[in-house]
């Protein structure tokens, strides 16, 4: 599929002159206010305590499906330690962190906490060796904080088998980046004529076209749309992550980029679709805000019970939303106790109607929540 006589948008006579259908935009953006100014005003009467938790629960699930959308899976423990450590929220006994996971939660803490700030290359760049502390991706030696050189061919977004690969998108030749990132920078940081939530979306696309960078620039891309949506809201502090709605929507995600950077200047539809995803993932922070507050009851219901530090921290587990199934076993292995400890620690707060015995069949006993109360 091709453009009149080009084949990508940053080839048009008229890059990066972006275009878009204002009308057609207006609704959708008064939908996002709105459901925004309900998650604030909900987080304006729960207390700095809890809006912390919030914030603290949208920055770990940012940076894990960030991650994921790559096909890169980060420990949830390790990236929620990470991010109490800098928010300083108390979440009892942190996880071990590496250096990778530190590397992703420097990126997308520093471009929502210090949004206000200027991206300068040196920025970007500090970004991108964040990201590959050891100089690698994966077993693939990359350039790391500096702009790509094109050395093994032009870059390419490709799927598929070895030999039946499908090119999805070429990026602009790397004897240009200087001039189109500058160009870039230059709007970032300058006062633009656009409301604020579409610079979010077109500040995303243009950075993942220019795919400055041998890997990560999608993670960058992302990072760049939480720093100038931080921006809009007025708030460093973040309540919803927009990168875990595009990890659910993963497939709509890539579709509409290749549409899109196949066609003209004119992306009305892109907008459209980055609006209505950012629409979804405000909705679900409302989700995430319940699930804070019910946590915070359940420790004020059971406040009077003594409990040990195994209990309390495998008791956090389940309310933060343990996957699968909690057996004797797997309490064991993470609270790195004996199988007897376990049971003691279980068969306790059975007695004392915390935990309950699951419905669920299968060959182990498997152990739940009692009912949270209301």
């Amino acid at each position: 599929m091709k453009s009149g006589d080009y084949e990508y948008i940053w080839q048009a006579s008229d890059w990066p002159t972006w275009r878009f259908d204002l009308a057609v935009l207006a609704g959708p953006m008064a939908e996002v206010s709105r459901a925004q100014g309900l998650l604030i005003g909900r987080l304006a009467d729960v207390g700095m305590a809890l809006r912390d938790q919030t914030s603290l629960a949208a920055l770990t699930e940012d940076v894990v499906k960030t991650s994921e959308i790559e096909g890169e899976q980060l420990d949830v423990e390790s990236v929620r330690s990470s991010i109490a450590r800098r928010l300083g929220v108390d979440i009892g006994a942190l996880a071990p962190v590496d250096r990778h996971v530190e590397g992703v939660v420097e990126m997308v803490f520093d471009a929502t906490a210090h949004c206000a700030a200027p991206v300068s290359q040196e920025r970007l760049f500090g970004w991108h060796a964040a990201l590959f502390p050891t100089g690698y991706s994966g077993l693939s030696r990359i350039k790391v904080g500096g702009w790509r050189d094109d050395a093994s061919g032009p870059m390419q977004v490709v799927s598929g088998p070895i030999g039946r690969q499908r090119v999805h998108f070429e990026a602009p030749p790397a004897d240009r980046l200087e001039v189109e990132t500058s160009r870039f920078l230059d709007w970032l940081n300058g006062t633009s004529n656009e409301p604020s939530l579409l610079e979010a979306g077109l500040g995303h696309l243009w950075f993942v076209t220019l795919h400055p960078f041998d890997d990560g620039n999608g993670r960058i891309a992302r990072a760049i749309g939480d720093l100038l949506l931080a921006r809009a809201d007025g708030s460093p502090q973040r309540f919803y992550s927009l990168s875990a709605q595009i990890q659910r929507e993963r497939t709509a995600y890539y579709d509409i980029l290749e549409r899109t950077q196949k066609r003209s200047m004119d992306v009305t539809e892109w907008l459209a679709w980055f609006l209505d995803t950012l629409h979804r993932a405000v909705d679900q922070a409302q989700h995430t805000l319940d699930a804070v507050l019910a946590k915070a009851r359940f420790w004020q219901h059971w406040a009077a019970t003594p409990l040990n530090e195994r209990q309390v921290k495998l008791l956090n587990r389940l309310l933060d939303g343990f996957e699968g199934k909690l057996t004797s076993s797997k309490w064991a292995a993470i609270a790195k106790c004996s199988p007897d400890t376990a049971l003691r620690d279980i068969n306790d707060l059975l007695a004392r109607g915390v935990l309950r015995k699951s419905d669920a069949g299968g060959r182990s006993t498997s152990y739940e929540l009692n009912d949270r109360p209301e």
